[in-house]
C-alpha cells in the first residue's frame, strides 16, 4: 500500500479536529424557557451545528444588567470553540437594563436570599444539562460580576460542575456550611485596581477557600479595574467601570487553559 502524501496526512490531522470542536460550523441560537419559582426565565443557547457527539457545556451568567447582548456574545464565542453554552436569565422575562440604580435593585433581590440565588442558578445548570448536545458529565460555569458571584455560589452548594470561572465578581466567602460540599475548580480573574472589591472580603474569601482544601487560583491582573472584561464598561458612566484589553483577554486565555486541563479536551 502507497504511503500517504503530506497534504494527506495533514487532511487526515485536520479533519476530526474540525468535526470534534466545531471550528468553522455555523452557529445556532435560540431561547431555552424554563421556570423557577413561577418566574419565566429566558436563557440563550448557543452552539455549533456540527457532526459528532455531545460536547461540553458552558453555563454563563451575565453581569447586573441582566441577560443582554454582552452576555449573549460571550455564549456564542464559546459555541465557536466548539462548547454549548447557555446564558442564563437570573431575574427572569429576559430582563436587563442600562441604569444602575435598576441593575442594582434587580441583583439584591437576588443575592438577599442566598439559597435563592443558589436555586436559580442550578436550575439553570439544569436547563443546560438537558440540552441533547451537552455532555453531561463535561460541564463548567462562567460569569461576570454578579455573575462572577453567582459561580462561586454554584461552587459553594456543591453543584456537579468541572470548575467555574469568576470574572471581576463580587468574591463573596463561603459560609462555614459550604466548605465541605465545595467540589468544583475555582479560577477567579480580578483586576488588581478594583476598588469595589474590599481586601477584607479577599482576604475572607481565600482563607474559607484554603479552610475547605478546595482547588482554586486567583488571577490579579495589573492595573484593571471593574468590568475590565466589557468594551462597553466605559459607556456606563460608573466610576470604577472601565474595559482593559490586556486583561480581557489574558483573562479570556487563562480561562481556556483551565477548561483545557479540568475537561481534558
Amino acid at each position: 500500500m502507497p504511503l500517504l502524501t503530506r497534504p494527506m496526512r495533514l487532511l487526515n490531522f485536520v479533519l476530526p479536529l474540525l468535526l470534534t470542536t466545531g471550528a468553522g460550523a455555523e452557529i445556532k441560537t435560540r431561547t431555552v424557557t424554563y421556570t423557577h419559582n413561577e418566574v419565566e426565565l429566558r436563557g440563550h443557547l448557543a452552539y455549533a451545528e456540527a457532526p459528532g457527539g455531545r460536547r461540553p457545556g458552558v453555563l454563563v451568567i451575565h453581569e447586573w444588567w441582566g441577560i443582554n447582548d454582552y452576555a449573549r456574545k460571550r455564549a456564542e464565542q464559546l459555541a465557536s470553540m466548539g462548547y454549548v453554552a447557555l446564558a442564563v436569565d437570573m431575574y427572569g422575562d429576559g430582563k436587563a437594563t442600562q441604569h444602575p440604580s435598576e441593575a442594582g435593585q434587580w441583583a439584591k433581590q437576588v443575592q438577599q436570599n442566598t439559597d435563592l440565588w443558589r436555586q436559580r442558578a442550578l436550575t439553570g445548570l439544569a436547563a443546560l444539562r438537558k440540552q441533547p448536545q451537552v455532555d453531561p458529565d463535561r460541564i463548567v460555569a462562567i460569569g461576570y460580576c454578579f455573575g462572577g458571584a453567582s459561580v462561586l455560589q454554584l461552587a459553594y452548594s456543591g453543584a456537579e460542575v468541572a470548575g467555574v470561572v469568576s470574572f471581576h465578581g463580587s468574591l463573596p466567602a463561603p459560609a462555614e456550611d459550604d466548605l465541605k460540599r465545595i467540589k468544583a475548580k475555582i479560577l477567579i480573574c480580578h483586576g488588581a485596581q478594583d476598588g469595589f472589591i474590599p481586601d477584607e472580603r479577599i482576604a475572607a474569601l481565600r482563607d474559607g477557600l484554603d479552610e475547605a482544601g478546595a482547588d482554586w487560583q486567583m488571577v490579579w491582573y495589573g492595573g484593571a479595574v471593574h468590568s475590565f472584561t466589557n468594551r462597553g464598561a466605559d459607556k456606563r458612566n460608573v466610576k470604577g467601570l472601565a474595559y482593559d484589553e490586556k486583561a480581557d483577554r489574558r483573562s479570556w486565555g487563562h480561562m481556556k487553559m483551565f477548561f483545557d486541563e479540568i475537561l481534558k479536551r
